[in-house]
């Protein structure tokens, strides 16, 4: 993926950059991390578009359903408006509209039930991506700063025990 492979970059411009002694402190191009996270901006709305897409096509397809229901009401009523003309064929008549609308409302459900069952399916997907994300980026911004505050403590204390051995030094010249 594209965004991982820029936060690898700026890892690496992070690890690669020249330091200041005894502060831990790195000295890096903003230019060049700023153009990087420009470009992590630009590569996060595929996945929003890809979630945009789902709404559109869950609202099309619902759409879609709907006017098949329609159509095949509307051809039952017109057949059944036509058939009126002798008893016999009217009840016939009846009883076919009533079937075709029973199944016209049957497939109805089945297609709403689909469209939604489909669309749960792609956002549970993306669900499961975005936590997925979360958890790899989270984890490894948590691990590097610890491991960057752990630097900096022990960085601290070997200065310390420094100064205490100069202060030793002096005193006993």
């Amino acid at each position: 993926m594209k965004v991982l492979d820029l936060l690898n970059e700026i890892k690496e411009i992070i690890e690669t950059a020249g330091g200041f002694p005894l502060t831990g402190k790195v000295l890096v191009d903003a230019g060049e991390v700023l153009e990087i996270l420009d470009e992590i901006q630009v590569s996060l709305p595929e996945e929003i578009q890809q979630a945009q897409w789902i709404k559109n096509e869950r609202s099309r397809i619902l759409d879609e359903a709907k006017r098949e229901y329609e159509n095949t009401l509307k051809e039952a009523r017109l057949q059944a408006e036509q058939m009126v003309e002798n008893d016999q064929i009217t009840a016939r008549a009846k009883d076919r509209a009533d079937e075709i609308t029973r199944v016209a409302l049957e497939n109805a459900k089945s297609i709403k039930l689909s469209a939604l069952d489909y669309m749960d399916n792609l956002l549970y997907g993306m669900q499961e991506k975005f936590d997925s994300m979360n958890q790899e980026y989270l984890n490894a911004m948590f691990e590097k700063t610890q491991e960057t505050m752990s630097q900096v403590g022990n960085m601290l204390n070997d200065n310390r025990h420094e100064l205490k051995d100069m202060e030793f030094r002096i005193q006993n010249e």
